[in-house]
């Protein structure tokens, strides 16, 4: 008889485990463990309840409270009274909050944040892929990350925000600044300082735009000036408000995007005839970003807070307990998903969570996905041959936020030089 298997210990199903690189590029295998063999698990490293099933993860997302941040008296008792500065703007963002202050915050922002908006900027987000496809076309080669994926969504960005797009750059440094705090800080603390810096710079550059829109009420023709605008039932954002609502809409967008078309591309370079299915058929392309969002998801947990002492997958949960949701390892669990590790372009009933799930559902999807499928559309009609130049790229440290350090690629120049001639 073959010996028994040993029991699952505490370190082998630790998220903490993603702090190793070779983990970290593929923690798949992890959150299957997780899922098979305690999908609610009490992490003692982590100090909170891990949640890896769908249905759970679903019931966490629903039910359990986004309002997570420290008051400053808990920030002082853990040391970290330097961090007040990011407490205080996290609790007027709407990701932070339960109702009713969510529910207000989420209305006032979509009075500003229309469908409509988006939906105006399609020629222009398409015309600004195609200009960064331009830039890169006479080298043969390009970095998708540096030439393409980080400055689309921050072009796009600047363009909604109504702010120069000659600040996209400025926007995404900022922008990975506040991602690190979000996704990693507890791996990372010595960047406390510098990306306290990069808060208070951002905000300083918010609140000058907000001067320069409200001394031009005519002109508001950003998403900054309609935030400052909105009203609903004589309620209005106040000016931190708009500040924090600007730079979660900028950090979602950018952050999300960006992750979502560089592992997304990565994920069909390395499966050839799902690539070629896609270029031959760009029909499919909105359920192939869904496909590529459930597969590889850009954002892989969130915390909850447990409002009541409750009952979740036969585990009981106090009053207070931190609760990480694991939204990726639900995007694979076969109970909701068949063969999910395999990649269908065409898959139906795809309900994913990489958007999150209820009244905290990304705001800025619509957007997103858009530019998403404009993007992989984009790069594989004008760039033939489109193949990896290397064999495995590096994944950024973030366990919270995957994405790519880099993607170098190669592609068939002289028809990509035909190609763009015919445009």
């Amino acid at each position: 008889m073959p010996p028994a298997s040993k029991p699952p210990t505490a370190a082998s199903l630790s998220l903490f485990q993603l702090l190793d690189p070779a983990v970290l590029a593929d923690p798949y295998p992890l959150y299957q463990r997780l899922r098979e063999q305690d999908p609610v698990h009490w992490d003692p490293y982590l100090h909170s309840w891990v949640v890896t099933s769908y249905p759970e993860v679903v019931a966490v997302l629903t039910k359990y409270s986004a309002d997570r941040t420290p008051t400053p008296e808990q920030l002082a008792a853990l040391g970290l009274t330097e961090m007040k500065p990011f407490a205080e703007m996290m609790v007027r963002q709407m990701l932070f909050a339960d109702a009713p202050a969510h529910t207000r915050l989420r209305t006032l922002c979509s009075v500003a944040f229309t469908p409509r908006r988006v939906e105006g900027l399609r020629a222009e987000i398409q015309a600004i892929a195609d200009s960064l496809v331009d830039d890169v076309i006479a080298s043969g080669r390009m970095e998708v990350l540096g030439d393409f994926a980080e400055a689309f969504p921050a072009i796009v960005t600047a363009r909604l925000l109504g702010v120069p797009t000659k600040d996209h750059q400025q926007l995404k440094r900022w922008s990975a600044d506040f991602a690190e705090l979000l996704g990693n800080f507890q791996h990372n603390p010595d960047r406390v300082a510098s990306v306290l810096r990069s808060l208070e710079e951002l905000r300083d550059y918010l609140a000058d735009k907000m001067r320069e829109q409200g001394a031009a009420p005519d002109k508001q023709a950003g998403l900054i000036g309609s935030l400052m605008a909105a009203e609903v039932d004589g309620g209005k954002l106040t000016d931190e408000e708009v500040i924090a609502s600007t730079i979660v809409t900028m950090v979602g967008g950018q952050e999300t995007t960006t992750n979502l078309i560089g592992n997304g591309l990565y994920t069909l370079l390395r499966q050839p005839v799902r690539l070629a299915q896609l270029r031959d058929d760009p029909s499919i392309i909105a359920p192939a970003v869904e496909e590529l969002l459930r597969y590889e998801s850009p954002s892989q947990h969130t915390a909850r807070v447990a409002k009541d002492d409750v009952v979740l997958g036969g585990k009981t949960i106090k009053k207070g307990a931190a609760v990480m949701a694991v939204m990726a390892a639900a995007n694979r669990d076969p109970s909701r998903f068949p063969e999910p590790d395999r990649l269908d372009l065409t898959r139906a009933d795809n309900r994913h969570v990489a958007f999150g799930w209820a009244a905290h559902y990304c705001f800025g999807a619509p957007l997103a996905r858009m530019e998403g499928a404009i993007a992989f559309t984009t790069l594989l009609r004008r760039l033939p041959g489109l193949a990896l130049a290397e064999e495995k790229p590096a994944w950024r440290g973030n366990t919270g936020l995957r994405g790519l350090t880099a993607l170098h690629v190669t592609f068939a120049r002289a028809a990509a030089e035909t190609m763009a001639r015919h445009l």
